[in-house]
């Protein structure tokens, strides 16, 4: 896994939709849910960041992501 996918979710921001403006990070697993019932999320980099933190809050790993939050900062 690229690590640099991990430090620009923690920063990077929905740019549509109900959420936008909201740090991808910090977006509900009901709304990643609503994307894969739509037919599946964007394409591009977008779309992997998206992924990749579904698969981080579906499998329970967001403390991965505290001290990239906190480095942020």
């Amino acid at each position: 896994m690229d690590t640099k996918i991990l430090e620009e979710i923690v920063v990077a921001k929905m740019p549509f939709g109900k959420y936008k403006g909201t740090i991808i990070a910090d977006l509900p697993i009901s709304y990643l849910e609503w994307f894969l019932r739509k037919g599946g999320f964007p394409p591009g980099k977008l779309g992997m960041q998206l992924h990749t933190i579904y698969e981080i809050k579906l499998n329970g790993l967001e403390e991965l992501l505290k001290p990239i939050k906190d480095f942020q900062k």
